[in-house]
């Protein structure tokens, strides 16, 4: 797969919006996705399902929303991914807050095998205190 290969598999999961028919095609099964101390509900989570339900079900529950909203794709020629962004985020008491990120993915055999963020968690925990 080549590298411009890679980034349009990564970017095809932020254009979904991590749509279940995309994730289940795009994950590998031993992906390791892992999130910013601090961050709400931070912690390595292993394999699509773990995300889906210890990570993502968990955070959505304090949202009105949430979304990553990817503003640079950058690839190399060992498989990884980088994305620059922020995370938009409407907390349920009514605040907003955007949250800059970096996604480090490594893809391999056509699939992401890992998810590594960094980001302001500062400003999300702010944010939820209301």
């Amino acid at each position: 797969m080549s590298d411009s290969a890679h980034l349009a598999l990564i970017r095809r999961v932020y254009e979904s919006r991590m749509a279940p028919d995309v994730t289940s095609e795009v994950m590998a099964p031993d992906l390791v996705w892992d999130i910013t101390p601090g961050f709400p509900n931070a912690g390595v989570y292993h394999g699509w399902d773990d995300v889906a339900k210890n990570f993502f079900g968990k955070t959505v529950q304090n949202y009105e929303s949430f979304g990553a909203v990817p503003e640079e794709f950058y690839a190399d020629d060992a498989g990884h991914v980088f994305v620059y962004g922020h995370y938009h985020a409407e907390t349920k008491t009514g605040h907003t807050a955007d949250v800059r990120f970096i996604h480090l993915w490594t893809v391999r055999d056509g699939k992401a095998v890992s998810m590594r963020q960094a980001a302001d968690s500062h400003i999300l925990q702010e944010a939820l205190k209301g």
